[in-house]
């Protein structure tokens, strides 16, 4: 019997159905009712044999949604309410005692709550592998040469190996990020009722420990209300979307033709429809294009939930959609940049002709005016007279002649000319972090151990 006179428009109940998205949750839904059926039974709410019949028609349920078999109906409003239809019709009058001492509101929040901590899980694992890809990669290539950039101008010379170390610490504040999600899921919303909990002596504790909770929420009403764990998954997918798309940039600026410092294996490429010659990046672009999609999500969701009141409010529902594409993106991304590290090629010989300029090297020619004594402002003016000088000429900077260089400077002699040559300008970087062999070696045993 239902409180209202009229059927519901159809174009509301369009609206107000999230069978289509939130049917993701059945198994976790599955779960969360077979923990709270054992508990009703541990604490003498429901007998012995009402939580024999409800578990069996929860493992029928369990394998029909495994299978695909599930039979949908076309009034199911969500997937909680098709589940325990479902329930009922498989073992009777008795599925309707499942929802005893809790609230659509609670178990959502719960469903949410755990959807959200497997797939924080899920994205740890993922990175760890994009992680190791990058390690890998830099221990191929650990004294290969290329410039660095600031600017998209050539900077300072480094080596590839430590580039890719860049992105291996990137990922690793990511991983932090998904584990404080992971954190952040751990107190149970189950038991809290619609909002102010229920009139029955359950055992929230037993149900934590049965689905894995580190614990119980503290205040009901805040247990129906809070979505921050998905907030915080989106937050540090929109971080991690962001450094993908920055790998992504450089994938494609390093395959084009200006550039020619790598070239993506045909798995993660594609070709052109009216050019035969064409070798796209596809998978790398969409890495960049990618990114603002997860961050959209998240600055939604915080649309959603900004200035709510409490409790819980239909809004909330919004919260699947932005979760479950975030998630789906992210994870696709960073199996599709893993594929592509593992798979890439560098062309060492085009790198190193590129990292040879010696003008990238002219802070070394002002560090060594520093070890003379020279005040480095007054170093730097030094060598921009130098550097100009070569390029009015029309020629290198090792290519000025010793009284020409004195000229700009008196503290310079022969050793000006070692500083610019062969492999000096790395292995002087030789500070913690550096780009020289030896602190790219304890990068990558930090790196590996982090991985271990």
């Amino acid at each position: 019997m239902s409180r209202f006179s009229e059927p519901q428009h159809p174009v509301f109940q369009q609206l107000n159905a999230s069978i289509g998205f939130d049917w993701r949750l059945g198994p976790y839904d599955v779960d969360l009712s077979r923990a709270h059926a054992k508990m009703l039974a541990a604490q003498g709410i429901i007998g012995e044999d009402d939580r024999d019949a409800l578990l069996r028609a929860l493992d029928a349920v369990e394998g029909e949604l495994r299978e695909g078999s599930f039979p949908f109906e076309p009034d199911d409003e969500d997937i909680h309410m098709a589940i325990e239809r479902r329930i009922t019709q498989l073992a009777g009058s008795v599925g309707g005692k499942l929802h005893t001492a809790r609230s659509r509101n609670d178990q959502v929040a719960t469903d949410m709550a755990l959807f959200t901590r497997a797939h924080a899980q899920a994205a740890q694992t993922a990175i760890k592998a994009l992680m190791g890809a990058l390690v890998d990669a830099a221990e191929r290539h650990l004294d290969w040469k290329m410039p660095g950039y600031t600017h998209l101008q050539r900077a300072q010379p480094v080596y590839l190996s430590h580039h890719l170390l860049a992105y291996v610490w990137m990922l690793a504040r990511d991983l932090e990020k998904f584990a404080a999600v992971e954190r952040a899921t751990a107190r149970l919303p189950l038991g809290a009722g619609a909002l102010a909990g229920v009139n029955f002596d359950t055992d929230r504790q037993l149900v934590a420990r049965e689905l894995g909770f580190a614990g119980v929420a503290e205040n009901s009403i805040d247990a129906v209300s809070n979505r921050d764990f998905v907030l915080d998954y989106l937050a540090a997918a929109a971080t991690c979307g962001t450094h993908l798309s920055r790998l992504g940039a450089e994938i494609v600026l390093w395959s084009s033709s200006e550039f020619a410092f790598a070239e993506v294996s045909d798995a993660w490429a594609s070709g052109s429809s009216i050019m035969p010659q064409k070798k796209n990046p596809d998978a790398a672009e969409l890495l960049r294009a990618k990114a603002p999609r997860i961050a959209g999500h998240f600055v939604a969701l915080q649309g959603v939930m900004h200035a709510l009141p409490l409790t819980y409010n239909k809004d909330m529902q919004e919260d699947k959609e932005h979760l479950f594409d975030a998630v789906d993106t992210l994870e696709l991304c960073l199996a599709a940049a893993t594929g592509m590290i593992e798979g890439i090629r560098f062309d060492r010989e085009r790198m190193a002709e590129a990292a040879s300029d010696e003008f990238p090297a002219a802070t070394d020619v002002a560090d060594l005016l520093v070890r003379r004594g020279l005040p480095f402002r007054e170093c730097h003016g030094v060598v921009a007279g130098l550097v100009k000088q070569a390029v009015d000429s029309g020629r290198t900077l090792t290519q000025l002649t010793l009284e020409e260089i004195r000229a700009q400077s008196p503290l310079l002699d022969e050793e000006y000319y070692a500083v610019l040559g062969g492999d000096r300008w790395l292995e002087s970087k030789d500070s913690e972090g550096g780009t020289s062999q030896r602190r790219v070696r304890e990068q990558l045993d930090r790196a590996r151990a982090l991985l271990a």
